[in-house]
């Protein structure tokens, strides 16, 4: 099943916004019964929380998504459900700011995504739904001041269910992000393993919409990402494993297994599935086998965040350098790298992130003469690549954001890696997954690694732990935490900061502190 086009139409008219202000509290005590009023739910619905993202000075998207059997297809009736919601000054729902009636559908799982305008800009606001006699957990979000001086944003991504608990989301929460920035690998496609820690459900990879909806409700039921999700509002991208690992474009992992057909299906099914479980706009609605994911966020003139999507677009890996070095290969695709062009050109803001699934600095894999890179990422479309990092010296303090690589790397950004005298034009931070390749062994790793720092002088700093990196933006500076928890294995742990760091204003490039 994918969305029905009479649905998709009716979500991009409204743009899933409703907003209506009331003048003074109010329970919600309407009857919005399950079944569009016609039959009480049978149970709790609210077990996947709720969700904000996609803030704006005067809107955020608030997010639930009905399901009382949630590992089971959601268990609800196949018939619409009318959700009442509200969004408050306060914790206690006294002051109540805006309240409406959204219809969660049963073509896109009974989730609601409502686009909440008319907000005050840099200001908390608190959020719930109610369905039937039930009422959700309350949410907390925030807008974007018009031109704060500073903003906190935490850096996750890569959660593997069957690699560990999602246990840095706990240490998160008690740092107090503004905005959790999520780069990618939400799920794992990957079929359930008996000896894992925690087993995927089902009997395999996902294929279809409701093998996709099982597994992303398996995932939203870890306590600490629901309460995390609960507690800041979300800026969210995918990578590959919300598909399928490494495709690119709509080219699967293993073509010879996929059909071309078969492999357009899969990726309907799962940016449906992602559009149903994430906070996010109206414009986000997929139109079958596309998701449109690239955006930009701008927090006055104190930075200017564009998201990329570096999937769908791409061209097939090469696995040779001088593939790595073709003209003709894209990670972006035309359209997107002419808004992100424009987007760097035209900004205005101290900082200009740049938040990228995948790395963009040099790994050298071959220790010695020569050269050996990693293809998936930017070091296999090193043209583009290279076009991008000349921008950089165009604007002020560019600073990349990246996930995929299941551990912490924090390099300075060079003009051109094939010379090593040249400019330093930024600084990148690769954060380290939340779970996936759970505790991993120091001294393997170290092996590993060690060898290589000499071929890579741009490496700041490099890591194994399992965590999130946290930064502490201002008009002078980036102060950077890479935040770790002592292992993945246990619900809980305790976290340290590995490592502190700086991005200063005017110069290009980061330091250890």
């Amino acid at each position: 099943m994918t969305m029905p086009e009479l649905t998709r139409r009716r979500l991009l008219a409204a743009g899933a916004a409703a907003s209506g202000a009331v003048a003074a509290s109010q329970l919600l005590t309407a009857p919005a019964a399950g079944a569009a009023g016609r039959r009480p739910l049978a149970a709790d619905p609210f077990t996947l929380g709720v969700a904000s993202g996609d803030p704006l000075t005067t809107a955020v998207v608030i997010w639930t998504r009905l399901a009382v059997d949630p590992l089971n297809g959601g268990g609800m009736p196949d018939s619409p459900v009318a959700v009442q919601w509200q969004v408050a000054q306060d914790q206690s729902f006294r002051k109540v700011v805006r309240r409406g009636v959204a219809i969660a559908d049963p073509d896109l799982a009974h989730s609601v995504h409502v686009d909440v305008r008319g907000l005050e800009p840099g200001r908390v606001y608190w959020y719930r739904f109610r369905a039937g006699t039930y009422v959700s957990p309350a949410g907390r979000t925030r807008t974007i001041a018009r031109d704060p001086s500073k903003l906190r944003v935490a850096l996750a991504s890569c959660q593997n269910w069957q690699n560990g608990y999602f246990t840095p989301y706990a240490d998160m929460r008690e740092q107090e992000p503004d905005i959790v920035l999520f780069v990618g690998d939400y799920i794992y496609e990957s079929a359930p393993t008996a000896s894992a820690v925690r087993v995927h459900e089902g009997s395999g990879e996902p294929y279809s919409l409701l093998q996709y909806r099982n597994r992303y409700a398996q995932y939203k039921t870890d306590p600490d990402l629901l309460a995390m999700h609960a507690a800041a509002p979300w800026i969210v991208t995918f990578d590959d494993h919300e598909v399928d690992n490494d495709f690119a474009g709509d080219v699967p992992q293993d073509p010879a297994q996929q059909s071309h057909d078969a492999f357009v299906s899969r990726l309907t099914a799962a940016y449906q599935a992602y559009y149903e479980h994430m906070p996010v706009r109206a414009s986000a609605v997929p139109n079958g086998p596309h998701l449109q994911m690239y955006r930009s966020f701008d927090f006055g003139r104190l930075a200017r965040l564009n998201v990329l999507d570096t999937r769908q677009f791409r061209s097939d890996q090469t696995t040779t350098q001088a593939g790595a070095e073709d003209p003709a290969m894209t990670m972006l695709g035309a359209p997107q790298r002419a808004w992100l062009a424009g987007n760097l050109a035209s900004s205005h803001a101290r900082w200009n992130l740049t938040a990228s699934q995948i790395m963009m600095a040099e790994t050298d894999l071959l220790a010695g003469p020569g050269k050996e890179w990693f293809y998936d990422a930017w070091d296999g479309y090193q043209v583009e690549r290279n076009d991008l990092l000349a921008r950089f010296r165009q604007v002020d303090n560019p600073v990349v954001l990246s996930g995929d690589r299941h551990l912490t790397m924090i390099s300075d950004l060079k003009r051109d890696y094939a010379d090593p005298g040249s400019a330093v034009v930024g600084a990148e931070f690769v954060g380290t997954s939340i779970s996936s390749n759970g505790d991993q062994d120091a001294t393997a790793f170290n092996a590993m690694w060690d060898p290589l720092r000499g071929d890579n002088p741009h490496w700041k700093v490099i890591d194994y732990h399992r965590g999130y990196h946290l930064f502490d933006i201002g008009e002078r500076g980036i102060d950077a935490q890479v935040r770790v928890v002592g292992t993945v294995l246990k619900p809980q742990s305790a976290s340290t900061t590995l490592s502190s760091l700086r991005v200063d204003a005017g110069r290009p490039g980061v330091h250890v502190v």
